[in-house]
């Protein structure tokens, strides 16, 4: 199996879904990869166990490495390797697991084996139990959810896959549908674990209600006709507020945002921010890009 520097990935694995699930061995990365692991034997997928590190120094007058990158490399791949074994454990024999442990920038390293193995999706834990968690392992969330192409489901800490993914929201504020929705990446996604599509539009008394509007609608059910999609118009003044509280109302297992058409990357860890989305939410949260 793929190890250290290297990333080797036999056929078979290619033609197969990839779910990449990050770790720094924290407990909300655990848990993520947890959810990463049911995840793939739930939608028949490999899952790629990641880890980056990075040397520490000393920041005195002259910064002096603490450690060697040979012991920081060796002690990356057992951590990986011991992961990987709990996981063979108990999963079945059809899922194969791949580790790899690079030095170097957790998201910049992500989006090199992203480029080469095209995943399904990237799985990485947005908030734990303690501040330094939600710091440290949430700005690497926030940043992947910015920068990376691909699918990036966030799950907080101690969230467990259970019975699967049957209710998925997307959020949608039906303005200039063709060009911000990604319409295939969500009918994939509700495909592939076959659930219901609920397309979740937030609004204030009519606020953002105008004469463009009903065409939108009307595209926009057009677009998302084949999946049979049921709709649901939230009365909030705050976006993230009216998706979380619905979501939580109503058991969705998956939320669906575009990221920058609903600001979940402004004030994420400004304090006086405290309810937004991915970080408040006991519901794992897909961005995706257009």
């Amino acid at each position: 199996m793929g190890k250290g520097t290297g990333l080797h990935l036999d056929v078979k694995i290619k033609k197969m879904k990839t779910i990449i699930a990050a770790t720094d061995f924290s407990p909300v990365s655990l848990s993520a990869v947890n959810f990463a692991a049911d995840m793939a034997v739930a939608i028949n997928a490999n899952i790629l166990l990641f880890h980056a590190y990075n040397i520490p120094v000393s920041y005195s007058e002259v910064p002096i490495a603490l450690i060697s990158v040979e012991e920081l490399k060796q002690e990356a791949e057992k951590k990986i390797q011991d992961l990987k074994k709990g996981l063979q454990h108990i999963l079945p024999p059809g899922i194969k697991i791949t580790t790899v442990a690079r030095l170097g920038n957790t998201v910049d390293e992500i989006e090199n084996i992203c480029n080469e193995t095209k995943p399904f999706a990237i799985v990485i834990g947005s908030k734990g139990r303690s501040n330094i968690e939600n710091i440290v392992f949430g700005s690497v969330a926030l940043t992947a959810i910015r920068h990376l192409e691909w699918p990036v489901i966030c799950v907080p800490g101690g969230k467990e896959y259970g019975g699967g993914i049957k209710k998925i929201g997307f959020t949608c504020d039906f303005r200039q549908i063709e060009k911000t929705t990604p319409v295939q990446k969500v009918k994939e996604i509700v495909s592939v674990f076959n659930a219901t599509l609920y397309i979740l539009n937030v609004d204030y008394d009519n606020k953002h209600f105008d004469s463009e509007t009903p065409a939108q609608m009307y595209l926009l059910n057009d677009l998302f006709n084949d999946v049979n999609p049921e709709y649901r118009f939230i009365n909030n003044p705050n976006v993230e507020v009216g998706i979380h509280e619905f979501a939580e109302t109503n058991n969705l297992d998956l939320i669906i945002a575009i990221p920058k058409k609903h600001k979940l990357l402004d004030g994420i860890f400004n304090p006086s921010t405290t309810k937004q989305l991915i970080f408040q939410s006991h519901i794992p949260v897909m961005c995706l890009h257009q």
